[in-house]
C-alpha cells in the first residue's frame, strides 16, 4: 500500500490541516502491488516538440491513469551540467523551457546554451553530447532559453551518415544540423553543418539582440526557423523575417518578410538583403499541417511593443497566418489583437485538431493568447468557428498614436482569465498590504481591457505575461476537450517622455521593473508587476489556473487554481492558491492531465475529467517546462525538466526526471 502523493503530501496535508486550509484530496490510500502490465507493448515516440506536428501535446498512452497514477513514483534522473557559471560568466539569465522529444528509442534534449543531449529513454544513461559553443557573454533579451529541438528522416536515405538528422537553432542565431545517431554536425549541411542567421537581418546593438529560442518547423524537407527579438529597445529592430531552408543542402528555399502591404521601403528601413526592419517575429512554436501543405505563424508585434504611432508594420501582427510550406506564399490571417499596444503578442503555438460538430468534421486549431482568450478557427479559412465580436475599446487620448478602434473578443469559449479590475479588488495577505495595492491600482488608468499604455501609468489586466503563453495548450481529440493553464495578475505600464527619462535608462531588467527606451518614439516605458509589500500580487488569486473547455458547447468543463504559494508568501504556506505559471499541459489517454509550470517545485497530475488534483511530487527546482510521455521498454515514462527559472529570480536547474509506475 500507499499513499496518493508519497511522505511529502502526508507532510503537505498535514500542515494543511492544522492552518485550517482545504485539503488537495492526496490523503487516500490506494494498493500499488498489483498493477497491469504492457512489458509486451510497442514502443511509442514523441517525436517533435508537441508530439505531433499539429501540437496537441496529447498521447493516447494509458498505462498510466487515473486508477494507478498514486503508484507512479521517480524512475531516473539526469544532470546536464549546463549551469549559470558552469563555463563561466554569464550576462543572462537562465530560462530553461526544454521538452525532449523521443525518436526510434533514443531521447533528445537541448539545455539553455543549445547543449544538444541523447539519453537512453529507460535509463537516463547519456549517449552523447553537442555543444554548439554560442557566445556566452552575449545578452540574450529573453535569457538563455533552448525549449527543443526537432527531428527529420531523409526518405531518400535508408541509413547511413545523418539519414536521420535533429535540427536546433541556437540563441546566438545559428541554425545546426546533427547526425541523429552520433551527434556530429551533417557537413552537407550550410557550411560545416551549420547557418548563420544573423547577417541579412540587420544590424545588432549588442551580441544576442536577435536569436532562437523555438525548435523549428519542419515539413517535407522543409525546414523553418522564426526568431525572437529583443523589446522595447528601438523601432528598427532587427527584422522578423521567417526563413525555410531546404533540409539536406542549408540552401534558402523561401523567406517571407512580414512587411504590411503597401509598405514602401527604403534604405534606412530594410536590411542590406531587403528585408524590413521592426516588423512583427515569430518567437513561439509553429505548426505545420502536410495534408493542406501549410505552416501556421504565431507572430509577435511590431517593434516597439508599447507605442507605435501610424507604424505601417501591424498588418501581420499579433495574428495566427497560414503559410503555404512549398512557396512561402500567405493562404490567410486572423489578428488577434489590432494595432498591439500591450505587448499581447501571440504566445503559443497554433494547435491542430478536428473539430467534430453536426457530424461533420472540420480541420481547426486553437490560438492560445495572452488576453486569456482561445481563438478556434477552420485552418483552410481562417474563418472563427465560434463567435469571435468586434467590440469598441478605451479611447484613451495618447499624444502622437493612432489607436484601433475596436478589438476581437472570443464569445465562446469565455475568457479564462479576468478582463476587469478596481481597486476595491486589491488583494493582500493583511489591512495594511491591501491598502497599499489599493493605493496602486487608484493611482493608474483603466478604462478596461484595451485601454493604451499613458504617462499617469495604465493598469494591464492581463499583463504581458498572460493569459497563456509559449507553454500553449493540450488537445484531446477524442473526449474533444482543450486543456489550458493560464496566468492572471495585473501590471503597471507607464510611458516616459523622452526629455524626462533618466540618463541611465537602458535595456534591462531590475527585479520586477523593466526600464527601456523605445528609441525612435517620443517616449520610453517602464512595465512592473504590481505586488503587494508582502511580495504577491495586488490582485485576488488564484494567479494561475488550468482549465479544461468543451469543444462541443464551447463551455469551460472546470477551472481550478494551479500551484502553492510555497515560494511567494514570507513563510511557505501548502495553499493551493495558484501561482504564476508559464508551462504548458500534457493531456494522455489515461485521462490526466500532466504539468508543472507553476513557480514551485512540485509536479503534478489532474483527472481530466473533473480537474481533481490526484498525484504530486516534490522537483528539486521549479519544473516550468511542459513534460512529455512515450513508452520504452515496456513501461510508460513520463519525462519534465525541473530547471528552474531565473529569469523570474528563480534558481536554476539542470535536472531531468522520469516517473514511472514501479516494475
Amino acid at each position: 500500500m500507499t499513499d496518493r502523493c508519497g511522505a511529502a503530501s502526508r507532510r503537505l496535508v498535514a500542515a494543511m490541516l492544522i492552518g485550517g486550509l482545504a485539503s488537495t484530496g492526496c490523503g487516500e490510500r490506494v494498493d500499488c502491488s498489483d498493477l497491469p502490465r504492457d512489458s509486451k507493448a510497442a514502443s511509442s515516440d514523441w517525436p517533435s516538440y508537441g508530439n505531433d506536428d499539429g501540437g496537441t501535446r496529447y498521447s493516447a498512452l494509458d498505462s498510466i491513469s487515473r486508477d494507478n497514477v498514486a503508484c507512479l513514483e521517480e524512475t531516473w534522473r539526469f544532470e546536464t551540467g549546463d549551469l549559470p557559471g558552469a563555463r563561466g560568466e554569464t550576462r543572462s539569465p537562465f530560462a530553461s523551457e526544454t521538452t525532449p522529444i523521443l525518436v526510434d528509442e533514443t531521447l533528445y534534449l537541448c539545455t539553455p546554451t543549445n547543449q544538444v543531449i541523447s539519453l537512453d529513454p529507460t535509463t537516463g544513461e547519456e549517449r552523447w553530447r553537442f555543444d554548439p559553443l554560442i557566445d556566452l557573454a552575449g545578452r540574450y533579451g529573453n535569457g538563455f532559453v533552448c525549449r527543443g529541438v526537432s527531428s527529420w528522416q531523409d526518405p531518400t536515405r535508408a541509413d547511413g551518415v545523418c539519414a536521420h538528422r535533429l535540427f536546433t537553432a541556437t540563441n546566438d542565431a545559428r541554425l545546426v544540423s546533427l547526425d541523429a545517431k552520433t551527434g556530429k554536425p551533417c557537413d552537407d549541411f550550410g557550411e560545416g553543418g551549420e547557418i548563420d542567421l544573423n547577417p541579412e537581418v540587420g544590424p545588432q546593438d549588442w551580441k544576442g539582440e536577435y536569436q532562437v529560442t523555438s525548435p523549428p518547423a519542419i515539413g517535407r524537407d522543409v525546414v523553418v526557423v522564426g526568431s525572437a527579438i529583443s523589446d522595447n529597445k528601438r523601432t528598427d529592430a532587427p527584422s522578423g523575417v521567417v526563413r525555410a531552408f531546404d533540409a539536406r543542402t542549408g540552401a534558402l528555399r523561401w523567406a517571407w518578410d512580414l512587411r504590411s502591404p503597401g509598405f514602401v521601403p527604403t534604405p534606412e528601413n530594410t536590411t542590406a538583403a531587403g528585408y524590413a526592419l521592426g516588423t512583427p517575429n515569430v518567437w513561439a512554436p509553429m505548426s505545420v499541417d502536410l495534408e493542406r501543405d501549410l505552416l501556421f505563424v504565431p507572430t509577435g508585434n511590431p517593434a516597439p511593443d508599447y507605442f507605435r504611432g501610424d507604424s505601417d508594420l501591424d498588418h501581420f501582427g499579433s495574428s495566427v497566418v497560414a503559410i503555404h510550406l512549398a512557396s512561402g506564399e500567405v493562404a490567410w490571417r486572423f489578428q488577434t489583437v489590432h494595432h498591439d499596444l500591450w505587448d499581447f503578442d501571440v504566445p503559443a503555438q497554433p494547435t491542430l485538431f478536428t473539430l467534430r460538430r453536426d457530424g461533420r468534421e472540420i480541420p481547426a486549431l486553437v490560438q492560445p493568447t495572452k488576453m486569456g482568450m482561445l481563438f478556434i478557427l477552420d485552418r483552410e479559412t481562417g474563418e472563427p468557428l465560434f463567435p469571435v465580436e468586434e467590440r469598441p475599446v478605451p479611447q484613451v487620448e495618447v499624444a502622437g498614436e493612432a489607436l484601433a478602434k475596436t478589438q476581437p473578443f472570443v464569445v465562446t469559449p469565455p475568457p479564462l482569465v479576468r478582463h476587469t479590475l478596481s481597486p476595491d479588488d486589491a488583494w493582500g495577505f493583511t489591512p495594511f498590504d491591501r491598502g497599499a495595492c489599493r493605493e496602486a491600482f487608484e493611482a493608474l488608468r483603466f478604462d478596461g481591457i484595451y485601454t493604451p499604455p499613458t504617462l499617469q501609468g495604465t493598469l494591464m489586466v492581463p499583463g504581458n505575461a498572460g493569459g497563456q503563453n509559449w507553454g500553449g495548450v493540450a488537445v484531446d481529440e477524442a473526449r474533444q476537450r482543450i486543456i489550458a493553464n493560464q496566468q492572471d495578475f495585473p501590471w503597471k505600464v507607464a510611458l516616459v517622455e523622452r526629455e524626462a527619462m533618466e540618463t541611465d535608462l537602458k535595456f534591462q531588467g531590475e527585479g520586477y521593473v523593466e526600464r527601456q527606451p523605445m528609441e525612435g518614439t517620443p517616449y520610453g516605458v517602464t512595465r512592473e508587476m504590481i505586488m503587494s509589500p508582502l511580495g504577491v500580487p495586488c490582485s485576488p488569486p488564484p494567479w494561475s489556473t488550468l482549465a479544461s473547455v468543451d469543444l462541443t458547447s464551447g463551455e469551460i468543463e472546470w477551472q481550478v487554481p494551479l500551484g502553492g504559494l510555497r515560494t511567494l508568501a514570507p513563510i511557505p504556506i501548502p495553499w493551493e492558491i495558484g501561482v504564476p505559471a508559464v508551462g504548458g499541459p500534457l493531456a494522455t489517454g489515461g485521462g490526466l492531465v500532466f504539468i508543472g509550470a507553476a513557480m514551485e517545485n512540485r509536479f503534478r497530475a489532474f483527472d481530466a475529467d473533473t480537474g481533481e488534483l490526484v498525484w504530486a511530487a516534490a522537483t528539486p527546482a521549479a519544473p516550468i517546462a511542459t513534460p512529455m510521455t512515450y513508452r520504452a521498454g515496456g513501461r510508460q515514462f513520463v519525462v519534465i525538466g525541473a530547471t528552474g527559472y531565473e529569469r523570474a529570480g528563480m534558481p536554476a536547474s539542470d535536472v531531468f526526471i522520469a516517473y514511472a509506475l514501479p516494475e
